[in-house]
């Protein structure tokens, strides 16, 4: 089994050997290095190409946002994870401006951090719950064109993939769901991506809250 390939980033010795630890006792994780700031960050990165970054968003010099934003446009197969104490509303956005596909609180379970590492390296987003409310929150206050035609061009189904798309779900929990194939869900979000004309799942996720498909799927 291959296993993820987990690069650490943290100014706190002890935050960086307490993960290594957790995730080297998982079998199908290993930690393959570590930094304490993004100078460092960014050449162990373009050395070892990680699947997942776990990133500190508070760091000594540049931050972490900073060297997040320069991942994801040199080394995009990196997928960068925020783990931060603080679950402030414009470090969230920053972040995800930056490139990072999931934001979880160092307060979380063991587990959490696991399922936000498979789903990071899958390609997929993890936001923390509690993350995902303040986003929905933000982005109700968001001008935006009329929500009946937000949506015009999508079909049923495109409908019922990217209102689940904007709960956080993965293509294997959409594809269990609707009853389809993981394969059959990655193609209906390519086409909803080109119908929409964005470029990554947060995106979707937010332009969904931003028209509120929730609220025309709960009245359908």
């Amino acid at each position: 089994m291959k296993k993820i390939r987990v690069f650490i980033v943290d100014d706190h010795h002890i935050v960086r050997m307490g993960l290594m630890t957790i995730i080297n006792d998982r079998p199908d994780m290993e930690v393959v290095g570590d930094a304490s700031n993004s100078t460092d960050a960014l050449r162990e990165v373009e050395r070892l190409h990680p699947d997942v970054v776990l990133m500190d968003i508070r760091l000594p010099g540049e931050s972490g946002i900073e060297a997040t934003s320069r991942i994801s446009k040199f080394f995009p197969n990196s997928k960068v994870v925020m783990l931060t104490s603080f679950a402030d509303d414009s470090m969230i956005f920053r972040a995800i401006s930056a490139g990072a596909v999931g934001y979880v609180l160092k307060q979380v379970e063991d587990e959490e951090l696991f399922r936000a590492i498979t789903v990071a390296a899958r390609g997929d987003s993890a936001l923390d719950p509690s993350v995902t409310s303040k986003l929905i929150a933000r982005v109700r206050e968001a001008e935006h064109k009329s929500d009946e035609d937000a949506f015009r061009d999508l079909s049923e189904r495109e409908l019922d993939v990217l209102n689940l798309v904007s709960k956080g779900k993965t293509n294997a929990e959409i594809a269990e769901s609707l009853n389809l194939s993981d394969r059959t869900v990655g193609n209906y979000v390519g086409t909803i991506l080109q119908k929409l004309h964005l470029t990554n799942r947060i995106e979707l996720a937010t332009y969904a809250v931003e028209h509120h498909l929730s609220d025309r799927m709960a009245k359908e």
